[in-house]
């Protein structure tokens, strides 16, 4: 785990190894304590998982289709079942709002704004629904999608106003793990990547171009 970036009082690190789910999380866990007792910075996590399927606090075991070798874990963050493994990149927000505006819904938008214009400057048109929690792309190269597909997904949990857990973001996924669930809990969607979209980005160039933009749009919270 490498420290890149430090903006203010936030810490910018990445890791580019797969990081143990339960690892992580025991590391959050930890973190976000000494932040709410302001004894340590608030974070900004790269991150890769292995397989797996995450459960959220809203999830039904409906949404697990077929039951395959992948563990399932069951997460604390909001939102349902999804799926996270290599070729994904997790973005992990450890932001204290006690500093900022208390309002979860406009850091939801932040994170998924950030997403929006990183995938503009790839030709790729996405957008956000308020009853669809996520970033859903639904043009790309000027050609609309015959139903729009999802590219990232978004769960948090919310200690005295400091966040955690945050974006999963499809660089280039084998979607074919997405069939075995009805991920975030909605049936007849597909899910997609900017491989699938035929639009080349690497793993650097998605954590320096998202890192910028989400410091841009959180200097105005």
């Amino acid at each position: 785990m490498k420290k890149i970036y430090t903006k203010e009082n936030i810490e910018i690190k990445t890791s580019n190894e797969f990081v143990d789910y339960s690892e992580a999380m025991e590391f959050m866990e930890d973190r976000v304590r000494k932040i709410i007792c302001n004894k340590d910075k608030e974070l900004i996590w790269f991150l890769n998982h292995d397989h797996m399927y995450t459960t959220g606090t809203s999830s039904d075991d409906n949404e697990i289709l077929t039951h395959s070798n992948i563990p399932i874990i069951k997460t604390n963050r909001g939102g349902k079942t999804t799926y996270h493994g290599p070729g994904q990149r997790i973005v992990y927000f450890l932001i204290n709002l006690n500093n900022r505006k208390k309002d979860v819904r406009k850091f939801v938008h932040l994170i998924s704004i950030s997403a929006i214009q990183l995938l503009a400057k790839l030709d790729i048109q996405a957008t956000t629904y308020p009853d669809r929690v996520g970033i859903w792309v639904t043009k790309t190269n000027n050609n609309a999608l015959l139903k729009e597909k999802k590219i990232g997904a978004i769960g948090l949990r919310i200690r005295k106003w400091v966040t955690y857990h945050g974006l999963s973001f499809n660089i280039n996924p084998k979607l074919k793990f997405y069939k075995n669930i009805n991920a975030c809990g909605l049936k007849n969607y597909e899910s997609t990547s900017t491989e699938d979209l035929e639009s080349n980005l690497s793993q650097e160039n998605f954590d320096k171009m998202y890192l910028q933009n989400f410091l841009k749009e959180l200097s105005n919270v």
